[in-house]
């Protein structure tokens, strides 16, 4: 069976949290090669140490098809200790538990399945700590 090119070229940020921080100090998450604040070029190639603040989030009570049956679930936008900001899905707690300034991991789950008959994606999702 071939590999998609998007489960390929999202192997190294979803698998291993490398990222890209930039002479500026600048992180992102998925990897990019120009600084779109500064127009930098310069970077390192970092692995994060998976946990963060979350800075903002919101319970989906409606989802596409390949969410519907996670319904209602948590998304929050997630802050890392190296300052490389994310969009993820936060599992296993209640959502009163969720307040903004919560601290998080990443950790590693399945994400979703590309078709009846498709890859599992697999990748982070956020869990209180």
């Amino acid at each position: 069976m071939a590999i998609s090119p998007r489960y390929s070229r999202e192997i190294p940020h979803r698998y291993r949290l490398e990222a890209t921080k930039f002479k500026s100090g600048k992180v992102y998450l998925p990897t990019r090669y120009i600084c779109p604040e500064t127009g930098d070029r310069e970077f390192e190639k970092i692995t994060l140490n998976g946990t963060g603040t979350i800075l903002s989030y919101t319970i989906i009570h409606i989802a596409s098809d390949a969410y519907a049956k996670q319904t209602p679930f948590a998304i929050a936008i997630v802050e890392t200790d190296e300052g490389a900001r994310l969009t993820t899905q936060v599992v296993d707690c209640k959502e009163d538990e969720l307040k903004i300034g919560s601290r998080v991991e990443l950790i590693f789950r399945k994400v979703m399945e590309e078709g009846d008959a498709g890859i599992i994606n697999y990748g982070y999702k956020a869990i209180l700590i």
